[in-house]
């Protein structure tokens, strides 16, 4: 009907003036539906040649494209020449437009940097011709480096059809008032009869009776018999109804009932959903949905009052490692944007929809991974890796999603098992700061004994502690240590038998001498927390 109404009105205008408005409002409409054809007749009767070959390379239709090319040379249109050979990625063409329009050292670059040489002999002769030179013109194009120049080639379209795909709708309405329509046809035909009034109504009558045969016929059909008196009243009220005009009616009662018509009669927009990380924020109290929803307020007062979180200077990397792994990039075709696709933790049966939560960067599998990097740095002796490790398992943990109890439980030990070694480390670093005094020296060697660590760790940390005690002629804690790493079931492997035979001499040199040489602030029966 649009293409109808714009051949009209261009009929009417002429085909100068305001017959290309129209032509020109129809394609805007026609591009914002995705009609590419009605879209290519309206900027072929603008006579709209750039737009037009800018649709032929977004539809992929490189033949008409071409012909826009011819057209371009047929209207020495430089510009237009220059666009389309872009669009068709002919570098040849691009150097002879060039070259037409006297801007001989851009084609011969252009020449050279598409590999045409014979070309860009000819144009070299051509500037030398003119008293020129292409000395030092290669030398403006940074080749070999980042902000050189590329090959420039068009996107490919992937989706090469005419149109986008419409939605369709079923009519019902509409069907039924073509039903309705359709029923009144018979009235419709005989209304003229019925309107002529009673010299009509006579030829009715002598139709009627003209022959026995046609007035049984009739008399039959309308339900009459010979001893009923009130016959004609009743065909007199038949011709009445004929003469109604009900089709004056009709419209008025179909169009009262258009407002009546209940939701599931037509076409229902569905309704709009929910962005997701409004839904991650609506469906979880845990700061790391929060944070991977962009909430990052919302996040810091949840850990604030959760685990009375002041400072999150800590937390800020693993914050944002939450944010940013919730997403997913997903590069489009050539030309567009890349599409942000959020990534679901509950959707390994189908999309969740509003109860969806997102899936976080730190798992169980992070935490673990470490704490065993801990443990691997503080056994080689690396200890301010070691503490690093640690801390950085602390700071994930707040952001970490628990899948069950057993996780959540999981994830309590660990907090403890980094407090333990964070404090021995600490402790280890103190050690180092004191060493010429012997006193305090043993002292916080006697303290990093009561450290909750790995039997492992436990071992190398008695055995410091013992020699620590031995050298300086603490002999009672000495022995107590002694003792302590001799109850560790480590020791009973082979491997530590040299260990074993030297913790039981320094045990009995130490219960032989039984004193300390110093008086410490420490007690082995205490409690340490």
């Amino acid at each position: 009907a649009a293409m109808e109404s714009a051949f009209s009105l261009e009929q009417q205008q002429g085909a100068e003036g305001k017959a290309r408005d129209v032509w020109g409002e129809l394609g805007s409409e026609a591009l914002r539906q995705g009609n590419h054809q009605v879209v290519e007749m309206s900027y072929q009767r603008k006579k709209d040649f750039d737009r037009l070959s800018f649709l032929y390379m977004l539809t992929g239709d490189m033949e008409k494209l071409r012909k826009m090319l011819k057209i371009s040379n047929m209207r020495n249109d430089i510009m237009g020449r220059y666009h389309n050979a872009l669009f068709l990625g002919d570098a040849a063409e691009r150097v002879a437009v060039l070259e037409a329009s006297g801007n001989l050292p851009l084609a011969y670059i252009s020449a050279k940097l598409h590999g045409l040489e014979d070309v860009a002999e000819r144009i070299k002769v051509a500037i030398e011709t003119q008293e020129g030179t292409v000395e030092g013109l290669m030398d403006k194009v940074p080749v070999a480096t980042k902000a050189g120049g590329r090959l420039l080639q068009p996107p490919t379209p992937i989706v090469r059809a005419g149109n986008w795909p419409t939605l369709e709708i079923k009519k019902t309405t509409l069907e039924d008032l073509s039903a309705a329509d359709a029923g009144e046809e018979y009235e419709e035909e005989t209304a003229p009869n019925a309107d002529t009034g009673a010299g009509d109504a006579a030829a009715w009558g002598n139709d009627d009776f003209g022959d026995d045969a046609g007035l049984g016929a009739a008399v039959d059909d309308m339900g009459l018999d010979d001893d009923d008196d009130m016959g004609w009243g009743d065909d007199l009220d038949l011709g009445d109804d004929f003469a109604v005009e009900t089709p004056k009616a009709a419209p008025v009662d179909e169009m009262a009932g258009l407002n009546e018509i209940s939701d599931d009669a037509g076409f229902q927009m569905p309704p709009a959903g929910r962005p997701p990380a409004a839904c991650w924020v609506a469906n979880s109290s845990h700061a790391a949905d929060h944070m991977a929803a962009g909430g990052a307020s919302s996040a810091m007062q949840l850990l604030h009052r959760q685990i009375a979180a002041s400072d999150f200077s800590v937390l800020k990397s693993s914050m944002l490692g939450c944010y940013l792994g919730s997403t997913v990039s997903l590069p489009g075709i050539p030309g567009s944007g890349s599409m942000m696709v959020p990534l679901m933790r509950n959707d390994a049966g189908g999309h969740p929809g509003n109860d969806s939560l997102p899936r976080t960067s730190y798992t169980m599998k992070t935490l673990v991974a470490g704490i065993r990097n801990g443990y691997r740095f503080f056994q080689g002796g690396k200890f301010n890796d070691s503490m690093n490790s640690f801390i950085q398992v602390l700071s994930q943990i707040p952001v970490t999603t628990a899948n069950s109890r057993e996780e959540a439980n999981e994830m309590k030990e660990m907090i403890e098992i980094c407090r333990e070694y964070i404090t021995a480390i600490r402790i280890k670093g103190a050690m180092a700061e004191v060493g010429a005094d012997p006193v305090r020296s043993t002292e916080l060697s006697a303290y990093l004994t009561h450290c909750k660590l790995q039997p492992a760790h436990l071992l190398l940390v008695l055995r410091s502690a013992m020699g620590t005690a031995f050298k300086h002629k603490n002999f009672i804690v000495a022995a107590s240590f002694a003792r302590r790493l001799l109850e560790l079931p480590d020791m009973k492997s082979e491997r530590n038998a040299d260990l074993r035979m030297k913790a039981t001499k320094v045990l009995q040199k130490s219960e032989q001498m039984a004193r300390n040489e110093h008086t410490l602030d420490y007690n082995e029966n205490a409690a340490f927390q």
